[in-house]
C-alpha cells in the first residue's frame, strides 16, 4: 500500500495561522498530513535548506514527491487534499486568478511577518549565525 504523505511547515506562534491549521487538522484528508510548527520547533526545519525567517514569511509544503511549495503553491497541494477545497484548489490555478492570488497572499505575508516580533527576531537570528 502507498502511503501519501505531506508535510505542511507552519507558524504556530501566529494566532490567525494557528487557527487556520486548526481548521484543516479537524478535516478528513485525502492523504496522511505531518504537521510542522516551525515557529516553536524551528528543528523540523533540517533539511530543507530553509532558515527559520523564510518559512515563516510563507506557507511551506513538502508535497507527495518532496518537493518544498511555497506560498499559494503550497496552499494548492493543501487543499487538494480536502475534498470541500479542492474545488478552490482548482480554481485558484487558473491563470489569472493564480496570479492576482498569489500577488494579495505575498503582500499579506509581508505584512504578517512585519506584524509578528518572533518573525522579526528570526531575522536577527539569521543574522547572527
Amino acid at each position: 500500500m502507498v502511503v501519501h504523505v505531506i508535510s505542511v511547515f507552519y507558524d504556530g506562534k501566529c494566532g490567525l495561522c494557528a487557527r487556520e491549521i486548526g481548521y484543516y487538522k479537524r478535516l478528513t484528508s485525502r492523504h496522511s498530513i505531518v504537521w510542522k510548527d516551525i515557529a516553536n520547533e524551528p528543528d523540523h526545519l533540517a533539511g530543507t535548506g530553509l532558515s527559520q525567517a523564510d518559512a515563516l514569511l510563507y506557507l511551506r509544503v513538502k508535497d507527495q514527491n518532496g518537493a518544498l511549495q511555497t506560498g499559494l503553491d503550497a496552499f494548492i497541494v493543501l487543499w487538494k487534499q480536502f475534498r470541500v477545497w479542492s474545488a478552490l484548489a482548482w480554481v485558484a490555478q487558473l491563470p489569472g486568478i493564480y496570479s492576482a492570488a498569489n500577488f494579495v497572499y505575498r503582500r499579506f505575508a509581508h505584512a504578517r511577518f512585519k506584524r509578528h516580533t518572533h518573525c522579526q527576531s528570526s531575522l536577527s537570528d539569521m543574522h547572527r549565525s
